[in-house]
C-alpha cells in the first residue's frame, strides 16, 4: 500500500507516479497480475527515500526549536532570580 500519489505532496516522485499511473491506465487488467510490479517497486523506494529527506530536515528543525526554547528558559530563569 502507498500514500495517495497525488503530485504536489511528492514532489521528489513526480515522474514515477506519473509513470505508474500511466501503466495502470495502460494495463487496467495486466496491474492485477504484475505488469506495473516494477515502477511500484521503484515508487516505494522514492517514498522511502523522500521520507528519510524529510525526517531529516524535520529532525533538525526540531533541534533548532529545542535549543532556542533552552535558551529562552535559561534567560526567564536567570530573570527571576
Amino acid at each position: 500500500m502507498h500514500p495517495p500519489l497525488t503530485l504536489h505532496r511528492h514532489p521528489m516522485c513526480t515522474e514515477i507516479i506519473k509513470e505508474f499511473q500511466k501503466c495502470h491506465i495502460d494495463h487496467p487488467i495486466g496491474k492485477f497480475f504484475g505488469e506495473c510490479t516494477k515502477l511500484k517497486i521503484k515508487l516505494d523506494r522514492r517514498f522511502r527515500q523522500e521520507k528519510a529527506v524529510k525526517s531529516k530536515a524535520n529532525f533538525e528543525e526540531s533541534t533548532k526549536l529545542r535549543e532556542r526554547l533552552q535558551a529562552l528558559r535559561k534567560e526567564n530563569a536567570e530573570a527571576e532570580a
